[in-house]
């Protein structure tokens, strides 16, 4: 693979770096997240593929950053979001979708009384926190540790290594806890009596809840009078529909969503119980809270996509499609990485609705260079993988492609754990996100 691949792309980097701060909007996409020689700007997409500028055309796993579920350019919802586009998409007095999109996502969530919509997950999540907050009249807000990301806004980036610019006063009202680690909730209740607004977590990522712990849980939150987050972003419309809080049975009290909800387009949602959610209206005699005042909210188009997938997940039963696609993927991986050698560093976890790929170096470390070279190598034979986020349109063919690019990772992989990871890297390694300097 050489770098005469990816000229154009390169040439657009140097330009986005002078123009837009990190080279992108969004700094999971950043240059720091790929290796040297991979696709650095998509012009198109169809189904589960990608097409570069440079015309190189890929099988896409991460897939807009786990947002397109159905793929993209997916037939149903581009021409509904067309038709609303012709229409016009935002108007000065709110529009019928905003309504029917509400009932439909009202009957589908089962702690869901109320909807307010925002255009992505931080937005909706710190809503949930200033809720929270306005409702229990406290403070403090107790976080899960281990979930990577709930905001940019200063209550959670003021938690990371990245609190440049954050008052002290206003990270230390987040206090964290441990994922299935009762104890560590338990704790925090007994240190701040009377205090926590609410409690924020994912209902599940990579690892999975021992077996009560979510509902031990919910049942603190009720004793303590806190108010329970379900911040059900990636398992939205994943682990089942709505999501987590459905397959593990345990019910929030405000929910946010987005990313698979919209099939790529730009929509999040605040779900909550309406005795919490009214707050944020108009039809109380309590103090006003500010909720979510956004210009672009509820353009109707995004809201067509939002409803047009919400039904095809419905009527075609994606989120079956989407764990026998995981399953797949999962067996022949593991099949693959043991012909190699390799089951103890080149690992596939997590659970088929959203696989986790874990690279280890020669020491059975996690490592950012071994990532890194994983990724190189998987790109050399056309398979963007990031991570997993399986859509509708991955199927039987789009595993099987991933697993022959495996085979071939693999034997470089293999070189580079034997002769170290510069025998085979290109490059810098990748980098964490959350870090303090550059």
């Amino acid at each position: 693979m050489k770098a005469e691949r990816f000229r154009r792309s390169a040439d657009l980097a140097k330009k986005a770096a002078r123009l837009i701060p990190a080279g992108c909007h969004t700094y999971s996409k950043g240059a720091d997240q790929f290796p040297q020689l991979a696709p650095g700007f998509i012009q198109s997409g169809s189904g589960a593929w990608v097409t570069d500028v440079d015309h190189n055309t890929f099988l896409d796993w991460g897939m807009g950053l786990r947002s397109v579920s159905l793929g993209y350019d997916y037939p149903r919802v581009t021409r509904k979001v067309m038709e609303h586009v012709r229409r016009g998409s935002n108007f000065t007095r709110p529009s019928p979708i905003e309504i029917e999109v509400a009932e439909l996502l009202t009957d589908m969530i089962p702690s869901a009384d109320m909807v307010k919509f925002a255009k992505n997950g931080s937005d909706v999540t710190t809503a949930a926190i200033r809720l929270s907050r306005a409702y229990t009249g406290r403070k403090r807000v107790a976080y899960c540790k281990e979930h990577p990301f709930f905001s940019f806004d200063d209550w959670f980036i003021g938690t990371t290594p990245c609190d440049n610019g954050i008052p002290d006063q206003l990270s230390e009202l987040s206090v964290p806890f441990h994922y299935n680690d009762i104890a560590s909730l338990e704790r925090i209740f007994e240190q701040y009596p009377d205090d926590i607004a609410a409690v924020i977590m994912e209902p599940v990522t990579g690892e999975r809840p021992a077996a009560d712990f979510l509902q031990r849980v919910r049942q603190l939150t009720q004793k303590h009078g806190a108010v329970l987050v379900f911040d059900e972003m990636i398992t939205g419309f994943r682990f089942g529909l709505p999501g987590a809080q459905t397959a593990f049975g345990v019910e929030p009290d405000l929910s946010t969503f987005g990313k698979a909800i919209g099939n790529g387009f730009s929509c999040a949602v605040l779900a909550g119980k309406r005795e919490i959610m009214e707050l944020g209206g108009l039809d109380h005699p309590y103090v006003r809270t500010f909720l979510i005042s956004a210009t672009n909210a509820a353009e109707t188009h995004a809201l067509a996509a939002v409803q047009e997938t919400v039904l095809e997940f419905r009527e075609k039963d994606v989120i079956d499609h989407i764990e026998r696609t995981g399953k797949e993927l999962m067996a022949g991986w593991r099949q693959v990485t043991a012909i190699h050698g390799l089951e103890r560093y080149l690992q596939i976890g997590g659970y088929p609705n959203s696989p986790v790929i874990i690279c280890k170096d020669e020491q059975e470390n996690s490592s950012f260079a071994f990532r890194t070279i994983f990724l190189q190598e998987m790109i050399r034979e056309g398979v963007l993988i990031p991570y997993v986020s399986i859509s509708y349109s991955h199927g039987g063919s789009e595993v099987a492609k991933t697993l022959e690019a495996l085979d071939q990772t693999c034997k470089a992989y293999k070189k580079a754990l034997e002769q170290g990871a510069q025998s085979v890297l290109v490059g810098p390694a990748v980098k964490p996100v959350f870090r303090k300097f550059n």
